[in-house]
């Protein structure tokens, strides 16, 4: 792609997300999510397959059904209640209307179906960017609008989420289907969270980002997008299929990994709002994802792949891609464990 499109298409992204960020009124944050919309799409179709544009041509119908239903909510509020503004959103139905057209745009269960369909059509860098930078803004939306809703339509999201996120991704071998689902799971506990304590759903989106990004970048420097692949990166990179391990497991929320952090805090939220069936059938659907992530580390670390390629064989050259934000990226995926009380202090 041309540096100069690429460059615009980028600016509109980040535009699109802080225009929503920084805006009080409905009209311009579904502006800045059709605008976050519309910049992702040419990067979604440019390589000319038809997975790809199949990809694209999926995510704009759904994307464009989420944006409608949300301008409609925001409508009726206004029809009713006369507040455009976005923490107005006071009526019971225009609220509940637009949790709904949110969970569709970031696809929480059982608006998911979307979702790792269209991770599985497009490469791995489109795929990190529609996994993290695109979940920003509807997640800032959710989370001004969660106070007006039914509590039990948000935990009845964030369950589904959870349990669809684990009971989907067993019986994966593609990649890219299995950390779509993996986004599914955390969104759900991210949902699930936003009404009782908002600052840990930032830290959950946080840890998210950062376990997500290093998990896309180590499979891109590894060209890996099946678990067959994954069987071969250990005679190309060793200490890369290390910290994927890792990084994986931090995505499942071991400790002493980040990942733990998040799910740990949510969970004692829980406890402390008197939830404990809630908190305990969230913590047995992490075991789910667990077992995919730990069948992604057996198959990296312990296993030879059963077959030879007749491909010219990718681990005699060298890597020209930049690793140091790979590098810092899994740093932060694996390491902030220990800082746990100064993070909550800076989010709380």
């Amino acid at each position: 792609m041309n540096p100069y499109v690429l460059t615009i298409l980028l600016s509109s992204l980040g535009l699109g997300t802080t225009l929503t960020f920084a805006s009080s009124h409905w009209l311009l944050a579904w502006m800045g999510l059709e605008i976050n919309t519309l910049a992702i799409i040419p990067l979604m179709a440019q390589q000319h397959h038809p997975r790809a544009v199949e990809a694209t041509t999926k995510y704009f119908l759904t994307q464009a059904a989420a944006a409608a239903m949300i301008l409609f909510a925001a409508t009726t509020n206004a029809w009713v209640m006369g507040e455009w503004g976005i923490s107005d959103m006071s009526h019971p139905v225009a609220s509940s209307m637009t949790i709904a057209a949110l969970a569709l745009k970031i696809g929480l269960a059982p608006m998911h179906f979307w979702l790792p369909e269209v991770l599985q059509g497009l490469d791995l860098f489109t795929g990190l960017v529609l996994s993290t930078w695109q979940k920003l803004a509807p997640l800032a939306l959710i989370i001004q609008v969660a106070p007006t809703v039914n509590p039990m339509m948000l935990t009845l999201l964030g369950l589904l989420s959870t349990l669809v996120g684990g009971w989907g991704g067993l019986n994966q071998t593609q990649v890219r289907k299995i950390l779509g689902y993996s986004s599914i799971a955390h969104m759900g506990w991210m949902i699930i969270i936003s009404q009782y304590a908002p600052h840990l759903t930032l830290l959950a989106l946080g840890t998210y980002v950062f376990m997500t990004s290093a998990a896309f970048l180590s499979l891109k420097v590894a060209s890996a997008t099946n678990v067959m692949t994954m069987t071969m990166m250990w005679s190309k990179a060793p200490v890369l299929v290390s910290t994927t391990a890792l990084a994986l497991l931090s995505l499942g929320g071991l400790p002493p990994l980040t990942g733990f952090m998040p799910k740990w805090l949510i969970l004692q939220e829980m406890a402390k709002q008197q939830l404990p069936l809630t908190a305990t059938v969230m913590a047995l659907a992490a075991l789910l994802s667990l077992y995919f992530y730990l069948r992604l580390c057996y198959a990296m670390t312990l296993t030879i792949s059963p077959n030879t390629t007749n491909a010219t064989t990718p681990w005699r050259a060298q890597t020209t891609q930049s690793m140091i934000t790979l590098a810092l990226f899994m740093t932060a995926a694996l390491g902030l464990l220990p800082i746990t009380p100064a993070i909550l202090t800076l989010v709380t």
